[in-house]
């Protein structure tokens, strides 16, 4: 019963049987160049109907996010990013390091949201050429957000358009991805580079895989350096078909979607069974598989005493206290039908 995360879950059965196969495969070429790597560019082009897009595969999010930008933004280049961004937060100066020094520069905005009118307000003096000035090089946003929130295409293009006004690359933060595409229904290239997305950290450990993502580059020249910050950064895998056997086995016959349909389905009866309760306020539209929810201390006592784990957040109001919820492929609905239950009585 445990909602602090969906990196809690374990690793699907399908992903982990792919692994299996590919370890029973026999030898195979190193460094990526085997058919598995290969198989998987071919399916995240057909997933994104996209014929010239570059994949690399990586390990963890925090590599694809650091790596990719560091191709997009000179060492004393800014990267504009929500407050909340797991890029600004939660990576230990990743982006920085292997960027080699670049800034980060926040921009606010609601559930998560990089707010366009102030993304706008930021770059309206001109600092290009201004040698006592970072220069302005790209900006990153999450989906879905940190809060939860899911951008629309619309919303994208509104980012994506002022950023290129300015010369600046969009890279998207995808940890949540499908889920977020679950949520507005439309697809991944519409979601993604249609909008104006350069490059994508594709997630998949918080949606099944052991440990895989792909850092996908939508226009081919962005990737010139990668190979080399990759090999450098300590992330090529000899053994690269292991990471790629996860990547092909999530991208199968829509394993990705299917789980973030799961995980979102779960979150929704959370936050609708929750919300009818009196005391119980949500702070932010559940719009994938993340719900922030105030809570009465003393349904807070009764679900942790039953043993439901989940992690504390700042409220938006002074003498609350928030907690965040968050889903997965494999939440069971014995388990949120259970929370549901126990809240339900504490809150008569």
């Amino acid at each position: 019963m445990d909602f602090r995360s969906d990196n809690t879950a374990g690793a699907h059965p399908a992903i982990m049987d792919a692994l299996a196969r590919a370890c029973r495969a026999g030898p195979m070429s190193s460094y990526g160049a085997d058919d598995l790597t290969a198989r998987v560019t071919a399916k995240l082009r057909a997933a994104f109907e996209h014929d010239t897009l570059l994949a690399y595969p990586v390990a963890t999010g925090t590599a694809a996010n650091a790596l990719a930008l560091s191709c997009l933004t000179t060492s004393w280049g800014v990267v504009f990013c929500h407050p909340a961004a797991h890029v600004n937060v939660d990576e230990a100066n990743a982006p920085e390091f292997f960027s080699g020094g670049a800034k980060l520069q926040p921009v606010a905005g609601p559930a998560g949201k990089i707010d366009a009118a102030a993304l706008a307000a930021a770059l309206a003096d001109d600092v290009r050429g201004v040698v006592h000035h970072p220069q302005p090089a790209a900006i990153s946003i999450t989906q879905a957000t940190e809060c939860g929130a899911s951008y629309t295409p619309d919303e994208v293009a509104a980012i994506a358009t002022i950023g290129r006004r300015s010369g600046l690359k969009l890279h998207m933060d995808g940890a949540r991805l499908g889920n977020a595409l679950v949520h507005l229904g439309c697809s991944p290239a519409d979601a993604t580079w249609r909008a104006g997305v350069d490059v994508l950290s594709f997630g998949a450990t918080k949606n099944g895989a052991l440990a895989a993502e792909a850092v996908v580059f939508f226009d081919p020249a962005l990737a010139r350096e990668f190979e080399f910050r990759r090999k450098r950064g300590g992330h090529l895998f000899s053994k690269m078909r292991l990471l790629s056997a996860q990547l092909d086995a999530y991208l199968e016959d829509g394993l990705w979607l299917a789980n973030a349909r799961h995980a979102n389905a779960a979150a929704r009866a959370l936050a609708d069974g929750l919300g009818r309760l009196n005391r119980v306020r949500l702070l932010y539209p559940v719009e994938a598989n993340e719900l922030f929810v105030v809570l009465p201390d003393e349904i807070d006592a009764a679900l942790k005493a039953a043993g439901f784990n989940y992690y504390p957040w700042p409220s938006d109001r002074p003498g609350e206290q928030a907690y965040r919820m968050v889903t997965s492929f494999e939440t069971a609905a014995g388990d949120v039908a259970k929370l549901l239950e126990i809240a339900g009585r504490r809150a008569l």
